[in-house]
């Protein structure tokens, strides 16, 4: 399996801790990042990004608040254990996540039916896309992979 890779759109509306915050705590919850990994530093991934530390140290906050992950000094940031019951989601935010995703993709041309389509392929993922990207011109999103790491070796 390829690292999970983040994507931060500095030209969202969504704020770039938001977006790093929604994307690690989906790949945790769906077990893409498991238990004991280790995340890069505050720096390395605000480096890595093109951001100040302060915003991905907003996002790993929030991450920690929500028991998602744990920091220790020494032993770094590392995905925490999931709770054994499920957490609500928040209906405010996904409905806010839902109209960006919406008005991000009409600018790159998509009609209801793309949309609809690519949610639906995010959801179920197969081996391939079912449709190509189109290029609308504007500045591409920064990503940074997120490499794993238990007890300091990186794993393939």
């Amino acid at each position: 399996m390829s690292d999970p890779a983040l994507r931060v759109d500095t030209a969202s509306q969504v704020p770039p801790y938001e977006q790093i915050r929604a994307q690690l705590a989906a790949l945790i919850r769906t077990g893409r990042l498991t238990e004991g990994e280790r995340l890069p530093t505050v720096r390395q991934l605000a480096a890595d990004l093109g951001l100040a530390p302060g915003t991905v140290a907003r996002a790993y906050r929030e991450l920690e608040a929500a028991e998602l992950i744990r920091t220790r000094r020494g032993a770094g940031t590392r995905v925490a254990a999931l709770p054994s019951e499920p957490r609500a989601h928040d209906v405010d935010q996904l409905t806010t996540l839902a109209r960006d995703f919406t008005s991000a993709a009409r600018a790159l041309g998509a009609n209801t039916e793309d949309i609809l389509t690519s949610v639906r392929d995010a959801l179920d993922p197969g081996p391939a896309p079912s449709s190509a990207t189109a290029d609308s011109g504007a500045s591409a999103p920064k990503t940074a992979g997120i490499r794993a790491r238990r007890g300091g070796e990186e794993q393939a």
